[in-house]
């Protein structure tokens, strides 16, 4: 290194230079949301049906939720409060039965 060069100056010219030409390429080709909503524009339009098992399917994912979330609530609550209690013994029991379960299968 030179005496009195500043590597760091240097290095940012450069990022700034590198900023301005990748700002001037998406003003030239658009935002993301201009260039999805020009390609929806120009797509060709598919008609689509859905049985009517897909769609009782659609409206049970959208009415019943995978977690419950009055006891991630609760959880909380009692993480936050200090009162939360780990049960060893039941988590190893389940460690245990997940792990035998995955081996059986592995054998079969």
């Amino acid at each position: 290194m030179k005496v009195g060069q500043n590597t760091n100056v240097e290095m940012l010219a450069a990022k700034l230079q590198q900023n301005a030409a990748q700002q001037a390429q998406q003003k030239q080709n658009g935002t993301a949301s201009e260039v999805v909503q020009q390609t929806r524009s120009n797509a060709a339009g598919v008609p689509v049906t859905m049985s009517n098992s897909a769609r009782s399917l659609d409206q049970n994912s959208k009415t019943s939720s995978d977690v419950d979330m009055a006891k991630v609530h609760a959880i909380r609550e009692a993480i936050a409060n200090g009162t939360f209690k780990v049960n060893a013994s039941v988590i190893a029991d389940k460690m245990l039965v997940d792990a035998s379960a995955l081996l059986g299968l592995s054998r079969a």
